[in-house]
């Protein structure tokens, strides 16, 4: 990456937490903006004598969306732009997802938590024009669906976990599908001490009967290590690894994701929005090497 790309990450770095955590900017003029959508946010609040109890509730659901199995009915909307990919490293990639998230309560003591990820992906200059004439195509990706069967106290120690299977639903478009049903296990498990939130998910996926058409069968490893801190007024600013291991080709893709996040309200909904800085520390060739996502969550507390 080139000092300038660098320097520019580093501004947006900066920009990012200005707005979500109230820290200095180095750029004055980003400041300014922040500021401004900032207020935008603000004039869209509630009243001043509501402010107490929203910013404790507001609290409490930041701290719920930092684990993956809450029991929180949310639907996250998630765009993310990675750049630097495929042919000669000069196309982008789009990806739009929808992932609800669905707790049920199955008796006293255990939930089951869905997962549902619903991916419309775009390539733009990503395949050479000899083997794909248009330059960009858009489509549906596969659904991926995760059930998570998690006691609703956590562990002694203060462990939260869940466990269950995940399937894989070949519902993309040609470009976009492994043209294959997938299933396998997947589990999460997290603990949560102040403001702190560590953890880490996994899944594998194995294929079931013959993907066709000259593709491999499905065999893919996810493993998503993750931190985050929560702060006062509902904001908070998290870490994590994407870590997918294709295990036909032996190939690692791992981005590093950097975000800030923060837990507001718009009229009588309460929502979260986040943006999140992404560098890939390993990919194969034709993966991204870098790119950006914004976060816009809908949340439904009980």
């Amino acid at each position: 990456m080139t000092g300038e790309r660098t320097g520019g990450l580093l501004g947006f770095s900066w920009a990012l937490a200005a707005l979500l955590l109230g820290a200095p900017s180095a750029d004055a003029e980003v400041a300014a903006e922040a500021s401004g959508a900032a207020a935008a946010v603000e004039a869209n609040a509630t009243a001043p004598a509501a402010a107490p109890a929203a910013a404790g509730g507001a609290d409490e659901l930041a701290k719920k969306l930092a684990n993956p199995i809450a029991a929180l009915i949310s639907v996250p909307l998630e765009l993310t732009w990675d750049t630097n990919a495929g042919y000669q490293e000069q196309g982008d990639i789009t990806t739009f997802i929808v992932k609800p998230v669905i707790p049920i309560s199955l008796n006293e003591r255990w939930n089951v938590i869905s997962r549902t990820i619903i991916p419309y992906v775009s390539f733009n200059d990503v395949i050479p024009n000899a083997v794909l004439p248009q330059a960009s195509r858009s489509g549906l990706g596969d659904v991926l669906q995760n059930f998570f069967f998690s006691p609703k106290a956590p562990t002694a120690g203060g462990m939260t976990w869940g466990v269950g299977p995940v399937i894989s639903i070949p519902t993309g478009d040609d470009l976009f599908t492994a043209d294959q049903w997938g299933v396998g296990p997947t589990a999460v498990a997290l603990v949560q001490k102040g403001p702190w939130t560590y953890g880490g998910l996994a899944n594998q996926i194995w294929g079931l009967g013959d993907a066709g058409r000259g593709r491999d069968d499905l065999d893919a490893l996810f493993i998503q290590p993750f931190v985050t801190r929560n702060f006062a007024g509902g904001k908070s600013l998290g870490m994590n690894l994407e870590m997918n291991y294709d295990w036909n080709t032996s190939d690692w893709k791992i981005p590093l994701n950097l975000s800030a996040g923060k837990v507001s309200r718009i009229g009588t909904q309460m929502v979260s929005y986040s943006g999140v800085l992404r560098y890939y520390l390993a990919r194969p060739d034709g993966a991204p090497e870098w790119g950006l996502r914004a976060s816009f969550t809908l949340l439904f507390p009980k």
